[in-house]
């Protein structure tokens, strides 16, 4: 095999010895080439695949933009390709994907997010083609659904029937469906998590509402019946109103204490009690509001006046005039009786007289401003009381020292908060909360001392312990003292005693060495002989040098003299 081997690479050798530098070139270009696309096909196969979300593109920025937001608050990954066509990276993601956009209507009109069987052959006929249809549905409507978190499995059960000439003889399309909830998922009573998966089959199935939808766990009771979760649904708002008006409690506490307890620290101000009472109704109001014209604004540079205000404008004036001249007519009764005229009316007749009248109709506009509005929800009353504990201060007497009772405590004297700084404490609070006496407020700062008894005896007995700690240590300081003193004294006076003890012994040696020497000197004088000791002798020797020396060197004698004093 080797030799084999190598023959092939001999001949490889010569051929490339023999060819010419373009052919050389052009294998090498091959030999690239081919490295190249094996490098970009392992590549390619390496690549992920990915599916549509949606099968059509997304035309509206404003809809991209809501999916992808929905999409990543679910951590769904995805990645947005040309045409604003979105891809997800498997059949499960994309199906899950599919069942949160449909609960929360974000499917763009016009799509098809079910990818039905397609199936296009001739020998393929009607019947086939709606059977695969339906068994597409159920099968995708089912993949969605277990595709939720809190959904463990799902039978879906879709009848779609057969299209009748008379509309009153066409049955309804109708949907039924078993969940099994995982553990731990409130599903079964979660309306918009339910109203989720009604959705999704609404939006598989054409022609399919509401009503015709049953949705059951796996004991049979039915999870859509949402007219029977009337009751609970007004539970659950009024719990959500009642949570509002605790937390807008728990703010109003929170502003007011930081301010009190900042002025009259924490341990005056403990606590604080607000009663908020809200009026969570819907209303709608409408306002019919009339106001004068403002022909010329107020100049604030002038010191006076100078706006053109008017409480209407007039529109148009009709004036009417109506002028009569003529005699009166006094009527009679039938031909050949006399009529009913007074006598007194009889004598004005075949009078002359005129008549003017005149009538004038002005319109005049108004100022008028409608407005609608919506309250909901409304503060009804705020109720607020806060309780501000006093000073306390430890009593003195002259000296400074604290007055203490016969049972051992410290005597102390309360001084409650004034009248005016309550006062202040109540306009603060009005204007934390608003204030308004018309819809009932109330707002009440007492001043009622705390009981501080176990919090006085444990401050007494910190600092009966604290006087004791102090006149022990200054006893203790004043014995050592005493002592340190006593030492002092004892040293002295047993250096003094020292002293005079040395003195007394080398005044006694030394009349004892003049008594010697002035025996040998008489001795000497007497030319006898004298034994002596060595000792004596060297001592002898000693002094005469050091009366030599002090001779020769004085200064260096009374130096060294000093220093042997100094150090006794």
């Amino acid at each position: 095999m080797n030799e084999w081997l190598k023959k092939i690479v001999e001949q490889i050798k010569t051929a490339w010895g023999k060819w010419k530098l373009v052919q050389k070139l052009a294998v090498i270009g091959i030999g690239v080439a081919l490295i190249a696309a094996i490098i970009i096909t392992i590549a390619v196969s390496r690549t992920p695949t990915m599916v549509r979300l949606i099968n059509t593109p997304i035309k509206s920025d404003e809809e991209l933009r809501l999916i992808t937001n929905a999409l990543d608050r679910e951590g769904i990954p995805f990645q947005v390709g040309e045409n604003n066509i979105i891809y997800v990276k498997d059949e499960k993601t994309r199906s899950k994907a599919n069942a949160i956009l449909l609960r929360e209507d974000l499917i763009p009109k016009g799509t098809d997010p079910w990818a039905v069987f397609s199936i296009d052959r001739f020998t393929v006929t009607d019947f086939e083609r709606n059977v695969n249809l339906r068994k597409a549905i159920i099968a995708q409507v089912t993949r969605h659904i277990e595709s939720l978190d809190d959904v463990d499995k799902a039978n879906v059960i879709i009848e779609i029937p057969e299209d009748k000439l008379f509309s009153e003889d066409q049955k309804p399309v109708t949907a039924s469906v078993i969940i099994y909830p995982k553990p731990g998922s409130d599903i079964a009573t979660n309306r918009k998590k339910l109203e989720g998966i009604q959705k999704i089959i609404k939006f598989a199935v054409s022609g399919l509402t509401d009503e015709n939808i049953v949705i059951t766990d796996n004991n049979g009771i039915v999870l859509n019946d949402f007219a029977g979760m009337a009751d609970f649904d007004r539970l659950e708002l009024t719990k959500r109103e009642q949570q509002i008006i605790q937390r807008l409690e728990a703010e109003y506490r929170a502003k007011i204490l930081n301010a009190l307890q900042l002025a009259y620290t924490k341990d005056r101000v403990r606590d604080l009690n607000i009663k908020i009472e809200m009026d969570m109704s819907k209303k709608a109001v409408q306002t019919e509001e009339y106001f004068p014209f403002v022909l010329k604004p107020d100049n604030p540079l002038t010191p006076y006046d100078d706006s053109d205000v008017r409480p209407s404008v007039r529109l148009s004036t009709e004036k009417t005039t109506y002028e009569y001249q003529g005699t009166g007519f006094n009527p009679e009764g039938p031909a050949g009786m006399e009529g009913q005229t007074a006598p007194a009316y009889k004598d004005l007749q075949n009078m002359v007289g005129t008549a003017k009248q005149e009538h004038t109709l002005e319109n005049e506009a108004l100022n008028k401003r409608n407005i609608t509005e919506e309250r909901s929800p409304q503060i009804d009353r705020v109720s607020v009381s806060v309780n501000i504990d006093g000073r306390w201060v430890y009593k003195t007497n002259e000296k400074g020292e604290y007055i203490t009772k016969p049972d051992g405590t410290i005597e102390r004297e309360y001084i409650p908060l004034t009248q005016k700084e309550l006062d202040d404490v109540t306009a603060l609070i009005q204007g934390a909360i608003a204030f308004d006496r018309a819809r009932g407020d109330l707002v009440v700062v007492k001043n009622v001392p705390f009981d501080r008894t176990e919090e006085f005896r444990a401050e007494d007995a910190k600092i009966l312990a604290q006087k004791q700690r102090e006149k022990i240590i200054f006893l203790s300081l004043a014995g050592l003292a005493v002592l340190l003193l006593s030492f002092i004294i004892y040293r002295i006076i047993a250096r003094e005693i020292e002293r005079k003890r040395r003195i007394l012994e080398e005044k006694r040696a030394l009349e004892q060495q003049m008594l010697r020497e002035n025996a040998l000197r008489q001795a000497e004088e007497q030319n006898l002989e004298v034994s002596m000791s060595v000792e004596e002798r060297k001592r002898l020797d000693l002094q005469e040098h050091a009366i030599n020396m002090a001779k020769e060197h004085p200064e260096d004698v009374a130096q060294l003299i000093r220093t042997w004093l100094r150090e006794d």
